[in-house]
């Protein structure tokens, strides 16, 4: 029997030690009650009363004092006396109970099972050797001592076999158990490290990864699905308090789960995200496995595909639009020239100019968006950050525009790109000024930087105290080609939008009370990963 197999029987002795001394204790008591006479009348007629009274009390004793120090003696040299022990006082009741024929000597085969139960290897068969021995020897003493009582000595060899018959199968089907036992426990071991590493896997993983119960009680989730709902999510607790868009997207998929459910924010300036389900057994009683995803990933996707095909299109603009739009406006200039033109004519020219001036700038600008290079994202103080801009922007500008600031406190971290960023804030800025007033009169704009606290993004508001935006407006701002100028492009917010959202930012328009402008950037989490 290998170590292994010896330290898990060792570890199972305590038990089995506790069951062969209860069962010897018993034994003791039953013995005893059979050196009353009266008992034993008609059942057991023994050769030597006294000697059986006094090694059935002994036996009794011994035992009790044995269970009581369970706790002691544990080792295979301590087992083996107490084995020796059970056999030689057994086989001394043997041979005060008249021998083979009490059938006594059947009480040996209990010590001899437990025993190879207990002891490993050639140890174990010492005692049915030993058992034999005192078996035989016993035998042939009672024939000399007592001829009057007869001896069966075919009987005796018999039962001696009997008894190495029972150590060898005790020996190897135990041996067979505690070797399945083993290799259920390192299998239970290689399931609860697979599990374990499951899990590991689970938590490190950027898919947030929800288990949710027939009654909508959340079972278990990841690190990630914590970071984008912004919150703990304890276990227990009802998803509608949690999340209750996610409740919503969840209640639409179990009503009709061939509908894709739609994207959603777990709170003001999130980030996008969507959810999937699936049940995790065959019943639509069942749990269901909730899949949150960042669909930054996508927009961006999304992003690059537009632009390409923006690209495109701007290249047959440029080749169809603007070389005929630049024939128009050199044939007006001519035209304009001539001295025969009247005054009207002449203003026609220039209504010709001014506006095939406009379209190529509308040109000029898709141009430059189709041609944007890629974000290049790094870490970013924004408050040193914001303080350079506006140290530059009142430097290009005059003293009459004024550009305050109010940062709340130094080290607000994000991941950007600092030109593009630039770009953005350096248009909200002018558009900021430009509906604040008349270019030489007063104007001012304020420029806040902080953290909400419920999310711990960072956030910029760009302020005027303009007239603002109208409501009729203010959900068109940022559509392409959109303006209320005659002679703006539209395209000034839109570029700034697809910037902010290229640098996994939010940009938002808010109105002022009482009048005026706020443009939101809520910037990422400066942990998150682009």
């Amino acid at each position: 029997m290998n170590t292994t197999t010896a330290e898990r029987i060792d570890s199972q002795r305590p038990r089995i030690l506790r069951l062969y001394n209860l069962y010897r204790v018993i034994l003791g008591f039953g013995l005893t009650l059979l050196t009353s006479s009266s008992l034993r009348e008609g059942v057991l007629s023994l050769s030597n009363p006294e000697v059986y009274a006094q090694a059935s009390w002994i036996y009794l004793f011994i035992n009790v004092l044995i269970a009581l120090s369970l706790h002691k003696g544990r080792r295979d040299i301590h087992l083996f006396v107490l084995a020796v022990l059970d056999i030689t006082l057994l086989g001394i009741i043997f041979y005060a109970a008249g021998g083979i024929g009490s059938g006594f000597g059947n009480l040996l085969i209990i010590p001899v099972a437990i025993g190879n139960v207990l002891l490993h290897g050639r140890i174990g068969l010492l005692l049915p050797a030993m058992s034999s021995l005192v078996l035989i020897y016993l035998t042939f003493f009672l024939s000399l001592t007592h001829p009057y009582i007869g001896q069966n000595y075919l009987q005796a060899g018999v039962l001696g076999a009997i008894y190495f018959a029972v150590a060898l199968f005790v020996q190897r089907v135990t041996r067979r158990l505690y070797l399945s036992e083993i290799l259920a426990r390192e299998q239970a071991a290689s399931l609860a490290s697979l599990e374990q590493l499951n899990q590991l896997i689970i938590q490190r993983m950027r898919t947030g990864i929800m288990v949710v119960s027939a009654d909508n009680r959340i079972l278990t989730s990841n690190e990630a699905c914590s970071q984008m709902l912004n919150r703990d999510v304890p276990q227990g607790e009802r998803l509608d308090k949690i999340a209750p868009e996610l409740e919503q997207r969840l209640r639409q998929w179990q009503r009709n789960p061939s509908v894709r459910a739609r994207s959603f924010h777990s709170f003001n300036g999130s980030t996008e995200l969507m959810a999937n389900f699936k049940h995790l057994g065959s019943q639509t009683g069942d749990n269901i496995l909730v899949f949150l995803d960042d669909n930054t990933q996508v927009a961006q996707q999304a992003q690059q595909l537009k632009l390409a095909s923006l690209g495109r299109l701007t290249a047959s603009i440029a080749h169809e639009i603007r070389n005929p739009l630049g024939a128009i406006s050199h044939a007006a200039q001519l035209l304009a020239e001539s001295e025969q033109l009247s005054v009207q004519d002449q203003r026609l020219t220039e209504i010709i100019q001014q506006h095939s001036q406009r379209m190529n700038r509308v040109i000029e600008t898709v141009l430059e968006l189709s041609r944007r290079r890629p974000s290049e994202p790094q870490l970013v103080d924004l408050a040193l950050w914001v303080s350079h801009f506006a140290a530059d922007f009142r430097s290009a500008h005059p003293p009459t525009d004024a550009l305050e600031c109010d940062i709340e406190k130094e080290g607000i971290l994000t991941r950007i790109d600092p030109n593009q960023m630039t770009q953005v804030l350096n248009n909200l800025c002018n558009n900021a000024l430009r509906y604040s007033g008349e270019a030489g009169q007063a104007r001012a704009i304020l420029l806040k930087l902080y953290v909400r606290p419920d999310t711990e993004l960072p956030v910029l508001e760009v302020i005027d105290h303009g007239p603002g935006i109208s409501e009729e407006h203010l959900g068109h701002i940022f559509e392409p080609f959109y303006t209320t100028e005659a002679t703006g492009t539209g395209l000034g917010l839109y570029i700034s939008r697809e910037l902010c959202e290229s640098n996994q930012a939010r940009l938002e328009c808010d109105r002022v009370q009482p009048h005026g402008c706020c443009m939101r950037i809520t910037f990422a989490h400066p942990k998150r990963l682009v």
